[in-house]
């Protein structure tokens, strides 16, 4: 009788052995979550007085809220394999549509459906150009980038939207259990774009065209109507994060919240570094968006300079993509 044996899954006793990871691919997978504990023992023993306390969790939070959709929006497009450099001037964009609406008389509920409208048509078009006609996604949103940019301007006529409607307004500036209603709402939008991802056919077919679009389209995946409605859902996610920034500050202009772009593709990649695979997840996002938060009001705590912070955001942005190359490598 002839025995087959499976090299490096039996060892010399015939007992099953599970290869075991390097440490550095250990410390690779899990050095996106370090360096979050990393940051925040940090940052509380310069100023432990400070830093942990209610209040200052609360800002953080606060101050995240809004690039955490944001850059939800972004997982969604990188899950499929593409790229959205629109989604902030597409969250720009409906905020100053909202804004300017509103201000014009229209009811704040309409004004908000009209701008949810603004930008999933945005996201549509970029959908269009990418998967039906085959442009790059850099090319494409890009293009779409600096053309809702000029929209934007037209629509706030190069100027800052003030005195819109309290109720409106109270939606970013309103609070729940003394927590800002811009974190709920960020809180709720992760879990259904989570949901979305992890248990739906609709998220299992993104993923499916993120990893191979040729084999996904062999098994009975309609890719081009997946990347359609990869970018649709971002735009309209992205038109969320725009709306609320407008009712945080209490106004709108074309250039509000630009600084998410980079944020967003950094917190990205630092959570494509978590899952094995290297793919993008929101989990990991979201991971990366609390590690730009706690870096971010830890240095203001610490009275750095601003112009440091953006020198030290650019290294973030560095370090991540390197950190997901080397997930690729390790695939």
């Amino acid at each position: 009788m002839t025995t087959t044996r499976n090299p490096g899954l039996e060892d010399a006793t015939g007992t099953l052995s599970i290869p075991r990871r390097s440490l550095g691919q250990t410390l690779l997978s899990g050095g996106t979550v370090l360096a979050l504990i990393a940051l925040i023992v940090f940052f509380f023993a310069m100023r432990p007085d400070v830093f942990l306390t209610f209040t200052n969790v609360r800002n953080i939070l606060y101050q995240v809220a809004i690039l955490a959709i944001i850059a939800g929006a972004q997982t969604i497009v990188m899950v499929v394999g593409d790229f959205d450099l629109s989604v902030a001037a597409t969250s720009a964009l409906a905020g100053a549509v909202a804004a300017s609406l509103m201000l014009r008389g229209v009811p704040v509920a309409a004004a908000i459906v009209i701008a949810l409208a603004v930008g999933l048509l945005i996201g549509l078009v970029n959908g269009a150009l990418v998967a039906y006609l085959n442009l790059s996604a850099f090319v494409a949103t890009l293009a779409t980038l600096t053309s809702v940019t000029g929209l934007a301007f037209l629509v706030t006529d190069g100027t800052t939207l003030f005195n819109l409607p309290p109720e409106f307004n109270a939606l970013g500036q309103g609070r729940f259990l003394e927590i800002p209603l811009p974190v709920f709402i960020a809180v709720a939008l992760s879990v259904i774009l989570w949901f979305v991802l992890r248990f739906t056919t609709l998220g299992r077919r993104w993923y499916a065209t993120g990893g191979n679009v040729e084999v996904a389209r062999l098994s009975g995946i309609n890719v081009r109507r997946a990347r359609l409605l990869a970018f649709a859902v971002a735009g309209l996610v992205a038109a969320i994060g725009g709306i609320l920034l407008a009712a945080r500050l209490g106004s709108a202009s074309a250039v509000q919240g630009e600084d998410n772009l980079l944020f967003s593709v950094a917190a990205v990649f630092l959570g494509m570094t978590i899952v094995r695979s290297g793919a993008a997840n929101l989990v990991g996002t979201m991971v990366g968006v609390a590690i730009i938060g706690v870096m971010s009001n830890g240095l203001n705590i610490l009275g750095v300079n601003a112009y440091v912070q953006q020198v030290v955001t650019g290294l973030i942005i560095i370090a991540a993509v390197t950190l997901s190359s080397f997930k690729h490598r390790e695939r």
